[in-house]
């Protein structure tokens, strides 16, 4: 097989990663013993394979396609389900499983044809996003109880997309939402990880797609390295959470990869914001090229129009993996919506 040359990469890497991407508990000294956070031990610690061991659920959709389900902790705990996003998988939460596992049931899944699961027949899409989540959330949240979603790029469009579909089951299902570095429409035209002169403002769509939906194999390289640091993460980011991060992306299978940037770059799941009738939080790092801050206000504005909108977080100086980059940050979020959900019900 020929090798790609050198000046291919950078442009490879680019379009594989555009759009969506892609120790036991310390006492906090301002916190209750809930979580474990990164001030507390060291950061790259929390990026180290979680020492619990997980629960597997094997979820079957309706088209026969098998989800990879983990859950990890106790099942009587309040339930935390993370979404994660285009080109990663379940893993991707590692620094959330080490931090909440000890104290919450933590459930995170293998997005279809990512990680473990299957890729299924059905076409890809919104409503692929939706079902998908909607059958995690029946094998694992019981009857009668409600979770905290966060999701993270095509994670949080996964719960978008699911309040768009399943509205009925918003308030039933769950308590309060987090959306991460992520967005419901114009994905393309308002990303930034190809700087052009003020004359040419955006990429062509059509051109975006077809980028998008590229099969290029990516390998481990210093080029590749670069392109995902530059796109993804921060200048910011520690060689440990760029490390981390391309383990992961460079995990997804080429197809993969391809069928659902295709799929993202046409999405408009904007009226599902309408259905998200919980405490829902916005967040997003000023460094994001791929759902830049221009994403995450417009969504905060839906939001707070319905009276839905808990807080918009902006994150000076971090990246499109804003949970990997900003641990404590992000978890402080989670913790706040989790402290939300049980005023409300005590």
């Amino acid at each position: 097989m020929k090798k790609p040359s050198r000046t291919t990469w950078p442009i490879a890497a680019g379009v594989a990663l555009a759009v969506g991407v892609a120790a036991g508990a310390a006492a906090s000294r301002r916190r209750r013993r809930t979580v474990v956070r990164a001030e507390d031990v060291s950061p790259h610690a929390l990026l180290s394979p979680p020492s619990l061991e997980p629960d597997t659920i094997e979820v079957q959709t309706d088209d026969g396609a098998r989800l990879n389900v983990l859950a990890y902790g106790d099942p009587e705990a309040q339930t935390l389900v993370f979404c994660h996003g285009w080109t990663c998988n379940a893993a991707y939460w590692t620094p959330q499983i080490n931090a909440f596992a000890e104290n919450y049931r933590v459930v995170v899944y293998d997005q279809r044809g990512h990680g473990n699961s299957d890729a299924g027949a059905r076409p890809l899409g919104a409503d692929v996003l939706a079902d998908d989540l909607n059958s995690v959330l029946d094998a694992t949240v019981p009857a009668g109880r409600t979770a905290i979603l966060a999701g993270h790029s095509m994670g949080g469009m996964s719960i978008i997309a699911w309040a768009e579909k399943y509205p009925d089951q918003v308030d039933r299902r769950v308590a309060g939402v987090l959306l991460a570095s992520t967005g419901t429409d114009n994905l393309v035209a308002d990303s930034a990880i190809v700087p052009l002169p003020q004359r040419f403002p955006k990429v062509p769509v059509p051109v975006a797609r077809r980028v998008m939906g590229a099969t290029v194999p990516l390998v481990e390289s210093s080029m590749t390295t670069r392109a995902l640091r530059y796109i993804a993460l921060s200048p910011n980011a520690s060689g440990a959470e760029v490390a981390f991060c391309q383990q992961i992306v460079l995990g997804c299978p080429p197809r993969t990869r391809g069928g659902w940037g295709h799929a993202l770059s046409a999405l408009d799941i904007h009226e599902g914001l309408q259905n998200l009738t919980v405490p829902t939080t916005v967040l997003v790092g000023t460094a994001d090229r791929l759902t830049p801050p221009v994403h995450a206000r417009r969504l905060a504005a839906v939001l707070e129009e319905a009276g839905n909108l808990e807080r918009l977080v902006v994150l000076d100086g971090v990246g499109h993996m804003s949970s990997v980059e900003a641990i404590d940050r992000v978890n402080d979020e989670l913790l706040h919506l989790v402290g939300k959900a049980q005023a409300l019900v005590g």
